[in-house]
């Protein structure tokens, strides 16, 4: 953003302000019809009672995403967008190169049926689903949670063992290593093959470089992010086929016309034409 940018963005900035202003003293003078805007009290890292959150520096945790209380992120780990790990009553372990993917929820157990007092511990490069839940539960490394999984207090979960999408494992179930477990109550369905073993490392593997863009692109100002619209706005191609099945007609500025032989089929279209 250059000099005149800068300025152009001040002005904005004070005028804005004066505005926001001149709205709240007009609430005050409505006496009985004043309102007042809050803001969101969202935190993404959040102590509770004496617990802090501990989450290594190459960590992500997605802005809209809780961790809260007694919980420990390993390097490299994703804690991805609406993903609640709560910390609160227990402790909450996550290892190295783990993904715990968008509205999962994670818990512990304080008391229950048999009485036990249960954190929950999971390993590293463990994949864990969408909207999963984990409670009280220990999955070891390199094992893989489903979409919509439930994990109930006491469950294990063997490193290589694979807990398929939407199962419900009861209460003190151990899942072996190298086998899949599936259904309302889970239940041994069959054993895991090579090629899915593998990618329960790959998967892991692949949420960690994922993340490191998400990361960067939340890290990113918001001149950062203004000035990548415009540049956006100023490049971005637009279809002429879906054009003028809109009946759009778009004048395109001559400095962004490029040359037939950049773009293949361009010169073959004016032909038929």
């Amino acid at each position: 953003m250059g000099t005149l940018g800068r300025v152009i963005y001040t002005v904005g900035f004070w005028i804005r302000e004066t505005g926001q202003a001149v709205d709240r003293l007009g609430s005050r003078l409505q006496g009985s019809y004043y309102f007042q805007e809050q803001l969101s009290r969202h935190r993404t890292l959040m102590n509770i009672f004496d617990k802090a959150p501990t989450v290594d520096k190459d960590a992500f945790v997605a802005p809209s995403a809780s961790v809260i209380g007694d919980v420990h992120i390993g390097k490299g780990s994703s804690i991805w967008y609406g993903s609640v790990l709560r910390g609160d009553v227990n402790s909450i372990s996550v290892g190295s190169g783990t993904n715990i993917q968008d509205n999962s929820l994670v818990h512990v157990a304080k008391s229950n049926l048999s009485g036990k007092v249960i954190p929950t511990v999971i390993g590293n490069n463990v994949t864990i689903g969408h909207s999963a839940v984990l409670h009280g539960c220990t999955v070891d490394d390199e094992a893989f949670v489903g979409m919509g999984a439930i994990l109930l207090d006491g469950v294990v979960v063997e490193k290589n063992a694979m807990v398929a999408a939407g199962a419900l494992v009861r209460q003190n179930t151990r899942i072996p290593s190298g086998e899949v477990w599936a259904g309302n109550p889970a239940k041994f369905l069959r054993k895991l093959t090579d090629e899915e073993i593998a990618f329960i490392s790959q998967s892991a593997i692949n949420y960690t470089n994922l993340a490191q863009v998400h990361a960067a692109e939340n890290s990113k100002s918001y001149e950062e992010i203004e000035f990548e619209k415009v540049l956006r706005k100023k490049f971005s191609r637009k279809d002429e086929e879906y054009d003028s099945m809109l009946g759009v007609v778009r004048e395109v500025p001559p400095e962004l016309i490029l040359p037939d032989n950049v773009l293949p089929g361009k010169a073959e279209k004016a032909l038929q034409k």
